[in-house]
């Protein structure tokens, strides 16, 4: 077998590099950090678990040994209230928004157990959801639309995804 002249070679390099350069120009611009929201983020303390969903960002903040959800309307970069969500006696553990940032999903700590609750913005108000066969839940994700929910869920050891349908 013959080993590639230089030519053959020469070849070869400028069809990759033109490859190259082709799949660059597909990709367009690349990401970039949204340094203002990162440095409103990074000034709330530590933060964890988030659920982006359209304009809405919420996230699981620590400050000062204390967890809270914090609600964030990305288009604006401003933070939203959410009264009656953050209970001093409770420890956010996962949280999840939907697209209108009109409901939010949260896994929380109180005394002693942890619960599943549906958060409704415009009533202000938190609906207990039971799990049904019972467990514990861990993690929750919700739909787009605010009409279902996945959660993880363990029960007798093992760990299992229940999706929930909402009213």
């Amino acid at each position: 077998m013959r080993a590639p002249s230089a030519t053959t070679k020469l070849g070869l390099a400028c069809a990759i590099a033109a490859s190259a350069g082709l799949l660059s120009g597909c990709m367009g611009a690349m990401p970039t950090p949204m340094a203002a929201l990162n440095r409103q983020l990074a000034m709330a303390g530590t933060n964890r678990g988030p659920s982006l969903s359209g304009r809405w960002l919420a996230v699981i903040t620590g400050r000062g040994g204390r967890d809270q959800v914090l609600l964030l309307d990305v288009a604006r970069n401003a933070p939203v209230p959410v009264p009656g969500l953050n209970r001093g006696d409770a420890k956010p553990i996962s949280v999840g928004v939907d697209t209108s940032g009109e409901r939010l999903a949260l896994v929380r700590q109180l005394e002693g157990r942890t619960e599943l609750v549906l958060y409704r913005r415009s009533l202000m108000s938190l609906q207990p959801i039971p799990m049904q066969p019972a467990g514990v839940p861990s993690l929750v994700t919700m739909r787009a639309d605010g009409k279902e929910l996945a959660v993880q869920v363990s029960r007798d050891g093992l760990w299992q995804i229940d999706l929930i349908s909402l009213p």
